[in-house]
């Protein structure tokens, strides 16, 4: 017998050669390499060609009468990013044998690690068995068994096992986690990628909750596999209690399928099918849906107008108990080149509430946007050119005059592009802007003076039945100076002109005209049209920093004036107005050059913005923010006194010579507490005009949000009511893992609570819990919807419960 030894204590370099002659042994024995890399759940790893292999040991003995090689102490081999550590490792020429005992652990190239006290292979790791075995998944799933064996290289059987994907506790490694699965036998298949439980109980906190006679899950490495997904159980008021259940197709590494069937106690069944496709600059989907509903009459027009009630707007005609109800919708998003992106999405369905009713994933929202896009990013330039459509997903029926379905308009097409050249022009900045856009209306979008009553007179007309056009470029240009003082000033030019066509029906034109009538004033509607507007303007600016011991502040008294001409066809309900239907006039907007949210409305005439901001910083982390200001109307016609088609400007505190004074008030601290109150106080009397009061707090182990709005009515704007609404949201941690939460809108003008919910959830690295229960109630009817909604969430073993839709809403 021939014996070579070295002493553990020798350095690392000594160490390198001693393995590199243990190297020329194990050649010398014929010890297939790959085997010290092996992985028990896999097959056989490959290692790469060219591969050298590193053993360190603290002693290494050649028996030549017995063929045997053993390494003992310390033991560490290194073969292609695999690694197997123990005290003793010894192989067995005769019988292909590797034995390692000891501390063993194996870590595959993967990152799965395997720890035993022995491990008995054959060399080439088809077959084995091991003692105590403990593996550890790269995704940290975890299996642990008395004892486990291989056979064919394809089964890793483990006997008396237990899975769970929850980390041990450091603190107390014995207890048991948040759940797991004991099993007489776990049989992890390499091929198939399948782990196939019998005899097996599920425990829960340790306690027993389910006996499972099999069941078989995807290998925890695997993230795609065809099966059977965690079912499904979902409740609304108007369908019933709802079980579903999924099945996955992984047809192929770039597609697969997904199909689903849900019973609903009250509707029948609904199946659902999504099919993805990826591909290497993209991928999209395609869904479908369809049922054939058992009682349609659930779904009763709410706001029961005449020739209305009884009339089923999910069920087509009266008594049509079988009516079948689909849809079928598509996205996807595919990258041309780095600066090019092309994307669509489009919904397709029978009536114009069915996704949102059975809770669609993807095509669920109240309103939902098709559109076919290009999309071009370049630095600061920007185009996008995009047609569109929105559909509203509600009850009412289309003859219903507070129906908006059907007077959603077709966008065909909606193009942007803004540019910004990478060199400065006079000194200054330089930008272009293009807008232009195309709208169809099937259906006329007006308002009454009385909501309900078509015969109470034309309030506004919110869109045209027709369609209109228009095509917008705008140029501007500004530079800034910095004066010996501190004063900045940035002068500033701009020029926008417009080309419209307008071609609006019988319907359309009578409307306008009886608005006209009502406001007294004239309607002058063209087929074509041109614009301009050109704009001189000065920013004034005159930062003042003050700093004591603990803090510093700084106030900036500012100014700007704007010098144009008059808005053109102000005044004449000459022009619709599609895009700059919103009209908010608060600090944030106060500053702004054209206070109108969109094209379709310019700002004309002269006007001087006037105002201070300030902001402090405090040592102690807390900080605060203000602004307060006031606008004027200097020379020309004030457009936001002038009506349009919607009476945009109408009560916006605008639309006098002298604005409203706006203002604004911010502070924040670091221990996640921030708060803000901004509002609109009246010129003359200070009386409230509008007011918004936020309050939030961040923390541990509570968190609370509150949230105070008023906004004075504003008839002829289309709301003849003030508006009152308080929401208050609370989050408290009663223990480490739980949580309670809930949130409350209530309507103080309508003393009505609008929506409201609770849940409370549980939440750590291997387990997830939600349950809410909401309620939400229609301002008109005060009809109650009530939904429940839960999750439970096993990480690698699925999700169970409802859509998660319910549960966002509470949170």
């Amino acid at each position: 017998m021939t014996e070579a030894f070295l002493p553990s204590n020798r350095q690392h370099a000594l160490a390198r050669l001693y393995a590199a002659s243990a190297l020329a042994c194990l050649l010398a024995c014929g010890v297939p390499l790959p085997a010290f890399a092996q992985d028990v759940s896999e097959l056989a790893t490959k290692v790469p060609s060219g591969s050298q292999m590193l053993l360190a040991a603290d002693t290494l003995v050649y028996n030549n009468d017995n063929q045997t090689v053993t390494a003992v102490g310390a033991v560490q081999i290194d073969y292609g990013g695999n690694r197997l550590v123990a005290q003793r490792v010894e192989y067995n020429r005769k019988t292909k044998r590797l034995v390692a005992s000891g501390n063993v652990e194996v870590v595959n190239s993967d990152g799965t690690k395997i720890n035993s006290q022995h491990i008995d292979l054959t060399d080439d790791f088809a077959d084995g068995f091991v003692n105590a075995l403990r593996v550890e998944t790269i995704d940290k799933a975890y299996f642990a068994a008395e004892s486990a064996e291989r056979m064919g290289g394809v089964l890793t059987t483990f006997h008396n096992g237990v899975y769970t994907a929850c980390e041990p506790c450091e603190d107390k490694p014995d207890k048991a986690p948040t759940w797991r699965v004991k099993a007489r036998k776990i049989i992890w298949n390499g091929e198939k990628k399948t782990v196939r439980f019998e005899n097996a109980n599920f425990e829960f906190f340790g306690f027993p909750l389910a006996y499972l006679p099999a069941f078989e899950i995807a290998d925890p490495t695997v993230k795609r596999k065809s099966g059977f997904l965690i079912p499904g159980i979902v409740y609304e008021s108007d369908l019933g209690v709802g079980v579903k259940i999924p099945y996955y197709l992984a047809l192929a590494p770039t597609y697969d399928l997904t199909v689903t069937g849900t019973g609903y106690t009250k509707q029948g069944f609904l199946g659902e099918a999504e099919w993805r496709q990826r591909f290497n600059n993209g991928e999209y989907t395609l869904k479908i849906a369809g049922i054939r509903q058992q009682d349609p009459d659930t779904f009763v027009d709410p706001d029961g107008f005449p020739g209305t009630l009884g009339h089923n707007v999910n069920s087509g005609e009266v008594g049509d108990p079988n009516r079948f109800r689909g849809m079928m919708g598509t996205q996807g998003k595919f990258a041309i080149n780095p600066r090019w992106d092309f994307g669509w999405d489009v919904l397709l369905q029978t009536d114009k509430n069915f996704s949102n009713t059975y809770n669609i994933e993807k095509y669920n929202q109240y309103v939902h946007q098709s559109s076919v896009y290009l999309t071009g990013l370049n630095g600061r330039n920007y185009f996008d050119v995009r047609a569109m459509h929105f559909e509203v997903q509600e009850d009412a029926l289309d003859s219903n005059p507070a129906a908006r379905s059907g007077q959603q308009p077709w966008v065909l097409p909606s193009l942007d592009y803004a540019y910004i050249p990478d060199v400065s022009v006079g000194g200054g900045q330089l930008s272009l802007n293009v807008n232009a856009r195309v709208l169809r209306r099937d259906d006329l979008d007006e308002t009454y003076f009385d909501q309900y009553d078509p015969s109470s007179g034309t309030q506004r007309v919110r869109g045209i039945e027709g369609e209109s056009g228009r095509l917008t470029a705008e140029a501007e240009w500004k530079r800034t100076f910095i004066t010996d003082g501190g004063l900045v000033l940035t002068p500033l030019l701009a020029l926008q002109g417009d080309a419209d066509y307008v071609n609006a029906s019988s319907g359309s034109l009578a409307a306008i005209n009886q608005m006209a009538t009502n406001l007294g004033e004239q309607d002058d509607v063209r087929s074509s049209f041109s614009r301009y507007m050109a704009t001189a303007g000065l920013e004034m600016r005159w930062p003042v920093l003050f700093s004591g011991l603990s803090s510093s502040h700084v106030f900036e008294p500012m100014a700007q004036v704007f010098v144009r001409p008059n808005e053109q066809y102000v005044g004449g309900l000459a022009i619709p107005n599609e895009d700059a239907q919103s009209m908010v006039f608060d600090a944030t907007t106060l500053f702004e050059r054209d206070k109108f949210s969109g094209y379709d409305r310019i700002e004309g005439g002269s006007r001087a913005n006037v105002g201070v901001r300030y902001s402090g910083s405090y040592n102690n982390g807390w900080g605060t923010n203000a602004i307060v200001g006031q606008s004027y109307q200097l020379g020309g016609e004030n457009s936001y006194a002038a009506p349009d088609l919607v009476n945009v400007g109408a009560d916006s505190g605008l639309e006098s010579s002298k604005s409203d004074y706006v203002g604004l008030f911010g502070i924040n601290s670091p221990n996640g507490f921030a708060a803000s109150v901004s509002g609109r106080f009246d010129e003359q009397t200070f009386e409230v005009r509008r007011a918004e009061l936020k309050a939030a707090y961040s923390g541990l182990p509570v968190s609370l949000s509150a949230k105070y709005a008023f906004i004075e009515a504003q008839p002829l704007y289309g709301f003849t009511t003030d508006r009152h609404e308080v929401t208050l949201g609370a989050s408290t941690h009663l223990a480490e893992n739980w949580r309670v939460f809930g949130t409350g809108t209530y309507d103080l003008q309508e003393s009505l609570l609008v929506k409201d919910g609770v849940g409370f959830a549980y939440n750590d690295s291997c387990f997830t819990y939600l349950m809410t229960y909401s309620q939400s109630r229609d301002l008109n009817t005060r009809e109650v919807t009530q939904s429940i909604g839960f999750n439970l969430s096993f990480r690698t073993l699925g999700d169970f419960g409802s859509s998660t839709n319910a549960v966002d809403t509470i949170q």
